[in-house]
């Protein structure tokens, strides 16, 4: 997070600055092994194959030239650079290791307690993971230390007398004696059990993956085996789309009870849209009359959910807007616009949610507002008894790992009549099974009461409790996993 924001996630920028001081000091070294083998004439086009500033050739040596080009790299553009060098495929399997663990240690990743990853070790039987002996063998050299780095003392003896790495113990002990190792053993010795939580999170992932299995009963047993153990934590491994054919499966929170992806979001309307069906099978809608009076974001939405970047590249694109400030400003005021001009306090969450977050806001979940839950061309009048409680959401937030959070800003009409006069008890009685039916569609409904944002500078101190408060209870921090 941004210096501004230090005083709101101490804790998130403590952990993200240190992961930033540890990955630059990490690549230091890497950046300048990697590009000593250049000359002074091919020097800046290697720079820029990593994303990192040129340096003229005046500067000096090949080796000044280097530090002064990787000190300009500032602590936003290091992930840049450090996926590049991770790209390149050249790094030991220790070094690489050391960079994405840094770089995921920013992601927002369900913790897995070591417990857990013992109690599923012990349940799992090793021969439903290792069924094809080089996918498996791939596997695991995607995620773990597989060989021993040779000391000077190991080359200078015969290669039958130095000692065997893991690689060679993996197949010892796994494949030509099946029944050596258990599951739990071959954790034991990957290292599994103390790795972070997102490289193990991945290492689950990729195991129940095709490209590991390349039979989906198989993929789904095994699914169905380490999901009875990590749904104890409130974890587990959901299928969310197809990758040749075959189930993909990502690891999601529990929490919801139902992490399904987004199909339509219509929001921003400022009228109630007139919609129609151009394909039923194909759940591909159309808005009729001026397409200006609601947005809908027609993108696909990732596990990552949509963030400002994400929503500001779809309105650059659909709007054909050269510049981004203007993408960014005129995406803003269309937003806004769409805000009840009689809910000074929706208004004020949302001024106060840019404001406060500022260019952090850029990969931070995006605030739709107005988001329409429900539609039926029909009035609530027309409908009867069986018309659809609450047609709209003032605000929504998609969050990675399929989290939805609905933000709700109270008004007397929510639960009075005439005017706010006579407290109303059915419409108080609407609003909370409104509240139970997201629930049960698994949403998170927060709400405010009107009077807590009506005056913005009652409600920025409220707000930015709130804020890092939310996205620390959902594991959001803004980073690109």
């Amino acid at each position: 997070m941004p210096d501004c924001l230090a005083e709101l996630w101490d804790h998130q920028c403590m952990v993200n600055s240190g992961a930033r001081s540890g990955l630059r000091q990490l690549l230091d070294g890497v950046v300048s092994h990697h590009l000593s083998g250049n000359t002074h004439a091919t020097l800046n086009a290697a720079f820029a194959d990593l994303a990192m500033p040129e340096v003229p050739k005046e500067a000096g040596s090949l080796r000044v030239r280097i530090e002064r080009s990787f000190a300009q790299v500032s602590a936003d553009e290091l992930p840049q650079v450090a996926h590049r060098i991770l790209a390149r495929g050249s790094l030991t399997a220790a070094t690489r290791n050391g960079i994405q663990d840094l770089l995921w240690a920013e992601s927002s990743t369900p913790e897995i307690p070591k417990r857990i990853r013992r109690e599923l070790a012990r349940s799992l039987d090793l021969a439903d993971m290792a069924r094809h002996e080089a996918r498996f063998m791939t596997l695991l050299e995607r995620f773990w230390v597989l060989d021993r780095e040779e000391s000077l003392a190991d080359l200078l003896l015969p290669s039958v007398n130095r000692p065997p790495g893991l690689r060679q113990d993996i197949q010892q002990h796994v494949f030509r004696n099946p029944e050596d190792w258990s599951a739990e053993d071959l954790f034991e010795h990957l290292g599994a059990f103390e790795a972070g939580d997102a490289r193990f999170a991945r290492f689950l992932e990729s195991a129940v993956s095709a490209d590991v299995l390349l039979d989906e009963p198989a993929q789904r047993h095994l699914v169905a085996q380490i999901n009875g153990q990590i749904r104890a934590v409130g974890i587990e491994l959901r299928e969310t789309g197809s990758d040749g054919g075959y189930p993909l499966f990502s690891m999601v929170s529990t929490r919801l009870a139902d992490n399904r992806r987004p199909k339509n979001v219509i929001f921003a309307s400022l009228t109630k849209p007139d919609i129609r069906f151009l394909s039923a099978v194909d759940n591909d809608i159309e808005i009729v009359g001026d397409p200006g009076n609601v947005l809908v974001y027609d993108r696909e939405i990732t596990g990552d959910g949509i963030s400002w970047r994400d929503l500001q590249a779809w309105w650059q694109e659909t709007q054909k807007i050269a510049d981004e400030a203007e993408a960014k400003k005129s995406l803003y005021h269309r937003l806004r616009r769409s805000l009840p001009g009689n809910s000074p306090g929706q208004r004020n969450l949302f001024e106060l949610y840019h404001h406060i977050l500022g260019p952090a806001v850029y990969d931070l979940p995006a605030l739709l507002p107005e988001v329409w839950l429900h539609w039926d061309h029909k009035t609530v009048h027309q409908r009867g008894p069986e018309a659809l409680l609450r047609s709209r959401m003032d605000f929504l937030l998609l969050l990675p790992h399929g989290q939805r959070v609905v933000l709700e800003v109270d008004g007397s009409q929510h639960y009075t009549r005439d005017d706010g006069q006579v407290p109303d008890s059915h419409k108080y009685a609407e609003m909370v099974a409104g509240d139970r039916d997201l629930k049960l569609r698994g949403y998170e409904v927060f709400r405010f009461g009107h009077d807590e944002l009506k005056d913005a500078e009652n409600a920025r101190p409220l707000l930015q409790e709130f804020l890092p408060a939310l996205f620390q209870s959902f594991e959001v921090n803004g980073r690109a996993s």
